[in-house]
């Protein structure tokens, strides 16, 4: 058993890795745009009201490190920061125009790679196999770490 679920950490972090630099690899010829940077671009335009916080927490990475992306996006001029009327500590993220433009511009680049790389090789099914899947993994490794529950040994 111990075993299995190694080889499926292996399998699961090399594909994660090979994903992740084939979808950049196409953006960044199509688009001239970063996957991480349109990871950014998708969550501000996702939600409305958007503050670094709700960034962080949608892509599971630091508060420090997700600011410091959106500085970047923001002298990119691909988004701008407003005042927060219901909390002056913080600031709403909106996309600019060119920043929609762009979104608009790299989301088939995205799709396409995604297309190309999951959905082909797999069956409809397996594809919604796997997403519950990993969904669950993820809700629960963030629970734990959430709850300060240690990892079983």
């Amino acid at each position: 058993m111990v075993t299995d679920v190694r080889q499926v950490f292996d399998d699961l972090v090399r594909f994660e890795t090979v994903l992740w630099g084939a979808v950049d690899d196409r953006l960044r010829k199509e688009c001239d745009l970063t996957l991480a940077n349109l990871n950014l671009m998708m969550v501000i335009d996702a939600a409305p009201q958007c503050r670094v916080l709700d960034i962080a927490q949608a892509l599971a990475i630091t508060v420090g490190g997700t600011s410091q992306a959106v500085d970047r996006l923001e002298a990119a001029g691909h988004c701008a920061r407003r005042a927060n009327p219901a909390d002056r500590r913080s600031s709403i993220l909106e996309l600019t125009s060119e920043g929609e433009a762009l979104l608009e511009r790299a989301l088939p680049a995205f799709d396409g790679e995604l297309r190309r790389l999951v959905q082909e090789p797999l069956s409809d099914d397996a594809v919604k196999r796997l997403g519950e899947a990993l969904g669950t993994l993820r809700r629960t490794a963030i629970a734990r770490a959430a709850t300060g529950i240690p990892s079983a040994r």
